[in-house]
């Protein structure tokens, strides 16, 4: 049986490591949890589906209000690992957000995806996600 939690101690955090990096290269296994703990002291929170073997998918997300959207869901990350694609897997982690959104009485769930991330972006469509913008990014 799937089980989709929130990683709250230190040892689930680091569980989610193997996942994430795989969407984040460049996160460094001892700097992951003092990152995620950082980012948790600022509304991140952390989320996994582990089967009955190993976690396959991990996001990340916050839920914040402005003007444009009112309250609403952030996604900052969503990833399943590599060899688990195509299970459902995603699908039911994605479930798992938009109900915790409407619980916290969101009006909107928002992600971004990087351009070359096509399958992503077939995946997000196929879950009735709608492209609605741009991301535009200066780097200081």
């Amino acid at each position: 049986m799937n089980v989709i939690e929130l990683a709250e101690t230190n040892d689930q955090i680091q569980a989610c490591y193997p996942v994430m990096v795989q969407l984040r290269p460049h996160l460094k296994v001892n700097s992951f949890i003092p990152r995620v703990r950082q980012q948790m002291q600022r509304g991140y929170q952390l989320a996994y589906l582990q089967t009955e073997i190993q976690i396959c998918t991990v996001t990340g997300f916050r839920i914040s209000e402005n003007l444009a959207w009112g309250q609403f869901m952030y996604v900052d990350d969503l990833v399943t690992d590599a060899e688990m694609r195509s299970q459902n897997y995603g699908h039911q982690i994605l479930n798992w957000l938009v109900n915790y959104a409407h619980q916290q009485d969101c009006q909107e769930l928002h992600l971004d995806s990087g351009l070359q991330r096509l399958d992503a972006h077939r995946f997000y469509q196929r879950e009735d996600l709608q492209i609605s913008g741009y991301h535009f990014v200066l780097n200081l």
